[in-house]
């Protein structure tokens, strides 16, 4: 009886016929399909920029309202601005998605001396335009632009390109290394002499993540580590409103109404939103009680507003995008486009880090802000430029240039109106390299038994004196030396 009712209970359980069981998989199996694709990392990474650039948009015109009347007397004046540097950006997306990768190459060096010039440039009085203790804006009609956030870009193309060829040429340690720390070393000179703690960290990512993902050995990705934390420490330390703001965060309750107010206020903001925030638009903290709310405070904003489910699916909007830019390095062929993208996806992440981290707390207060969701304009514009570049280097995974080489153009790039990506092309010494990996092994040797001991042949006998007799007079007794002795010494009787 209980046999029956087992056999009935399977019978339950178990899909009526195939279709049904193939439907049960059938998400599954989707899913897995669409991830194979050869276009899935160009879509996904335009989704995630989509979502970011409009979540961002909305929570800066939520949380600049009052400080933007207060200021200007219009509630759209900071929000117009960043519309204006979006589009700019955009455009930079769109030329950065257009361009080819060899041009990408070659303006690399050209780029980054620019940006050498121009971070000198702001720092004499009259041209560079101080704010907050820091003279690294060029301010022109009213708007702000931040040579470093340029610089940031020229350097991580160009040390790309830098250590991909030679890596490719087989370089020893000192010719990988002579051209690339030097030049981060003026650069971060540069920044620290305005002085910007958050931009000095940010080029510092940079550095380090080339320095990693090119594959150097550990001992130089370590010395480098340090010798940028013990510059960050330095310069936190070395002006008094930034030794202040690390004193309130090593103490929150030493100066809770002077240097760790703000903090105090974004962590007030994110406790009263609560679970599911008090709405879109509904913010306290913004009406002056939280400096810089639409900037660097701006996860505090949407913690309130959004509450923690908000909060949470901005962090997992980033991890989506550190997934596809991962996958957009891992998938890419041309070592450039591989270690540019891997790059610039941990300098995106680790900088949406460092801002959540001081903002809840767990860090001191650095100055650098959401990217593509706090106000800021050149942020913004730079931010967009490397995204287009990874966006570019999606269309250049080999599944996606054969493809679209092939004719099977997908909707968003008839939209897009873009050029037909060129396939990598190996160096000689890649497709050497390649030949040998790719080139049958061979066969294995069979393995050799050692013989015995006691069945080993014996060795050769040097031969006798009375063989030699046996062998001119042609008697050949047995088989055995001993034999054949003996006759020998009877025929010498």
């Amino acid at each position: 009886m209980s046999n029956i009712l087992t056999r009935l209970r399977l019978r339950r359980t178990k899909p009526a016929n195939d279709a049904e069981e193939a439907a049960t998989r059938m998400p599954r199996t989707r899913f897995g399909a669409w991830l194979g694709r050869p276009m899935t990392s160009f879509h996904l990474i335009i989704a995630v920029t989509a979502l970011l650039v409009t979540l961002g948009l909305t929570m800066v015109l939520s949380a600049s309202g009052v400080h933007s009347y207060d200021e200007d007397g219009s509630p759209w004046a900071i929000f117009a601005k960043q519309v204006l540097w979006t589009m700019v950006g955009l455009v930079a997306f769109y030329i950065a998605l257009r361009m080819p990768v060899n041009l990408m190459r070659s303006l690399s060096f050209s780029a980054f001396a620019v940006t050498v010039v121009m971070l000198v440039l702001v720092l004499i009085p009259g041209i560079g335009h101080e704010a907050n203790g820091s003279r690294g804006w060029f301010v022109i009609a009213g708007f702000s632009m931040q040579p470093s956030e340029l610089a940031k870009i020229a350097f991580a193309v160009w040390g790309a390109h830098l250590l991909a060829a030679r890596r490719m040429e087989h370089a020893s340690l000192r010719e990988m290394l002579i051209p690339l720390v030097p030049a981060a070393v003026i650069a971060l000179a540069l920044i620290v002499a305005q002085p910007d703690l958050g931009q000095t960290v940010s080029l510092g990512i940079i550095l380090l993540g080339l320095l990693w993902y090119a594959g150097l050995p550990l001992r130089v990705f370590l010395s480098s580590m340090v010798a940028v934390m013990i510059s960050a420490a330095i310069l936190a330390v070395s002006a008094g409103y930034r030794s202040d703001r690390v004193q309130s965060w090593l103490n929150p309750g030493a100066d809770a109404q002077g240097s760790g107010y703000q903090a105090r206020q974004a962590r007030f903001a994110l406790a009263n939103g609560g679970v599911f925030g008090d709405g879109l638009g509904q913010s306290t903290a913004k009406w002056n009680y939280l400096p810089n709310a639409h900037n660097d405070f701006i996860f505090a904003i949407i913690g309130e507003e959004l509450g923690f489910v908000g909060a949470v699916a901005l962090l997992c909007l980033f991890g989506l995008f550190a997934y596809t830019g991962m996958r957009i390095a891992r998938r890419s062929a041309d070592p450039f486009l591989r270690l540019l993208t891997a790059t610039a996806t941990l300098w995106v992440l680790g900088q949406a880090f460092i801002n959540v981290g001081y903002v809840v707390g767990l860090l001191p207060i650095t100055g650098l802000q959401l990217p593509l969701i706090s106000a800021g304009g050149t942020s913004t514009a730079t931010t967009l430029l490397i995204i287009g570049i990874m966006t570019n280097a999606a269309r250049h995974e080999p599944e996606a240039v054969a493809a679209l080489r092939a004719g099977r153009e997908d909707r968003m790039n008839r939209l897009l109106r873009l050029p037909l990506p060129e396939p990598y092309v190996p160096t000689r010494t890649e497709a050497l390299r390649d030949r040998l990996r790719t080139r049958p092994a061979a066969p294995p040797a069979k393995a050799t038994r050692k013989p015995d001991r006691k069945a080993a042949p014996a060795k050769k006998r040097k031969p006798h004196p009375a063989d030699r007799q046996v062998r001119q007079s042609g008697h050949h007794g047995g088989r055995t030396g001993t034999g054949r002795r003996a006759r020998a010494m009877e025929g010498q009787r």
